[in-house]
């Protein structure tokens, strides 16, 4: 139907008779003579139509915005005065001899251009049409070359791209399942995968060696603004590895993408452990980008009169830590001030106390706060020497449990940065090691931090004498403050796994329900493996500088897990539910 794609012409196709097929961008009549603008993946042309051919130029008259048309005309050289610099196509044009409407268009609810300002309701709504805008092209486009160097990169390392199940069974993976229900086994259920974990491993059981896939997963989570319920992992997994084999195949991989895709040459990636990450940063997933770090100053407020501070300081599971932002004290005002302490209410912080240091020669009167009158001499030096203290500067402090001053100061921390633009270069990755393998789940037990196959680094035994000193051999990938990927080295024997699921409190007849199939595999031979999971949105949102994970999914659903174009989720009839055996319960009325 057409033989050149609208932004492929240039200079070199002077005097060609071309065939174009597009949407109208833009439509103008300029004199008695009509340009239309004509889109298509490629880019835009510009089409000329003279009075001349009263045919064409009759039905390019009666042409609008989002037209499809096929044009069929003779490519020209555009005069100098007339080049337009900022179009790929600027300095030719289409002389339009044949025009024909392929489909009339209504007008669009938004603007279809980079001015367009519309809520992103309305276009999720109309995302076939947002699709059209170059912006949103230009990320599927870049998504899509990402995926092709992945499987390269993988395929050259000897990986082999093997689908697991979509239709598996209810596994605790640290998010609720989504869960399908089963026509032909009444009362049963399916789950839909929230990873390919179980079964990439028993593929390595299984003697595949290296596996990978582009996998769909799921999670029927709490809402936030970065999460999906259905979204994308770049996953693997190989036989007869340790840690460092995975992490250099992995950093490799991330290295040639941005090389080869936005032509960016990303250092070696530096290992930090969880510990060190944790404290000085507050954060498992730092933005090394940022100099600010948090510092602790616990047992220089032991013995102070101030409860806010010492109470936190005897406190074993308690954290005083300080943040110093040089040049504060003028850069930020008491207003500013208050509203970081809002900020950081968020978070569970009680307030953010603060420290202008105004003249350190003068600890009496050279430091303005409310809270130094609370504070012996010997405390503020200390406070001041510990953080490495300057005239103007500002410091402020977290005093608290110690997961309330992390969470607080952590993002205060990246709040500052940004408010103040602290940013010292543009791209800073990094590898965090060492996790803890558990966490307390706030009910008296203990967690996984990653997922119950992670292998700890300590024999069985010593796991079951102290498993909240066991820490695991996994590892995260972390790329400007977000987690790219994360993965670990997993557990192939069976006395290791027993071992976890009585930490976690799962009893022999739970551990047989839920996963005796692993157990069983784990017996016949299973090899040491490890593997690694990339957010694949995640990582096409950093390398495209796009602002939320929905500008990199073709159809993505709102932070309603919904989607708004198809009305999904939806009501289904009695008839399909009464074959699948479901009634519906109406919640009772809270009176």
């Amino acid at each position: 139907m057409r033989t050149h794609y609208c932004g492929a012409l240039t200079s070199e196709s002077v005097d060609q008779t071309v065939t174009l097929c597009g949407w109208v961008d833009r439509r103008r009549d300029h004199g008695g003579v009509i340009f239309i603008d004509l889109r298509d993946k490629e880019g835009i042309v510009q089409v000329v139509f003279d009075p001349d051919v009263e045919k064409s130029f009759t039905t390019a008259d009666s042409v609008r915005s989002e037209y499809v048309l096929k044009i069929t005309g003779r490519v020209r050289a555009r005069d100098a005065a007339t080049v337009n610099s900022e179009m790929k196509t600027g300095e030719i044009e289409v002389l339009g001899k044949e025009i024909e409407v392929l489909n009339a268009a209504e007008t669009p609810p938004f603007q279809l251009d980079s001015f367009t300002d519309v809520g992103e309701e309305t276009r999720l709504k109309y995302r076939y049409l947002d699709i059209r805008r170059q912006q949103i092209q230009d990320k599927l486009v870049l998504r899509s070359k990402i995926t092709s160097k992945v499987r390269q990169c993988l395929e050259a390392e000897g990986f082999l791209d093997v689908e697991t199940p979509m239709l598996t069974r209810e596994t605790p993976e640290g998010a609720r399942d989504y869960l399908v229900p089963s026509r032909t086994h009444e009362g049963k259920f399916f789950a839909l995968p929230q990873s390919p974990q179980l079964f990439k491993q028993l593929l390595m059981v299984g003697g595949m060696d290296r596996y990978y896939q582009i996998a769909r997963c799921f999670r029927d989570e709490d809402l936030r603004a970065d999460r999906q319920p259905e979204f994308t992992q770049i996953d693997l997994e190989a036989s007869f590895v340790d840690q460092d084999d995975i992490m250099q195949i992995t950093e490799t991989m991330i290295r040639t993408l941005f090389k080869e895709v936005l032509s960016v040459d990303l250092p070696e990636l530096p290992k930090m452990t969880y510990e060190e990450a944790v404290r000085r940063f507050g954060i498992d997933r730092p933005d090394l980008r940022n100099p600010l770090e948090l510092v602790d100053i616990k047992d220089l407020l032991v013995d102070v009169e101030f409860k806010v501070f010492s109470g936190p300081a005897n406190d074993s599971k308690g954290r005083v830590a300080a943040i110093k932002v040089p040049g504060g004290s003028e850069k930020l005002t008491r207003k500013q001030i208050d509203e970081y302490t809002k900020f950081v209410g968020i978070y569970g912080a009680k307030g953010l106390a603060y420290i202008k240091v105004n003249d350190m020669s003068d600890l009496e009167n050279g430091l303005q706060s409310p809270i130094v009158k609370f504070l012996p001499t010997e405390a503020r030096q200390g406070i001041l020497e510990r953080v490495g203290a300057e005239n103007g500067d500002l410091i402020f402090f977290g005093a608290d449990k110690a997961k309330v001053v992390n969470e607080s100061l952590a993002a205060l921390r990246v709040k500052l940065g940004e408010d103040l633009d602290l940013l010292t270069h543009e791209w800073a990755p990094l590898w965090v090691v060492d996790f803890p393998m558990f966490e307390e789940d706030g009910k008296g037990g203990l967690t996984p931090l990653h997922h119950p196959f992670t292998s700890p680094s300590c024999t069985p035994e010593a796991l079951l004498e102290a498993p909240e000193e066991a820490l695991s051999v996994a590892y995260d990938m972390v790329l400007n403050g977000t987690e790219l990927g994360g993965g670990s080295i997993r557990i192939h024997n069976q006395e290791m796994q027993q071992a976890v699921f009585k930490v976690l409190n799962i009893n022999e007849d739970e551990q047989q329900e839920k996963f005796g199939f692993l157990l069983d595999a784990l017996k016949y031979g299973a090899p040491p493996h490890g593997g690694l999971a990339f957010g694949l949105d995640r990582i096409v949102m950093l390398m495209t500088g796009a602002q939320s994970i929905r500008d990199v999914i073709a159809f993505p659903k709102t932070q309603t897990a919904a989607c708004v174009m198809t009305d999904a989720p939806s009501k289904v009839s009695t008839h399909h539910l009464n074959e699948l055996n479901i009634k519906l319960r109406q919640k009772e009325k809270v009176q």
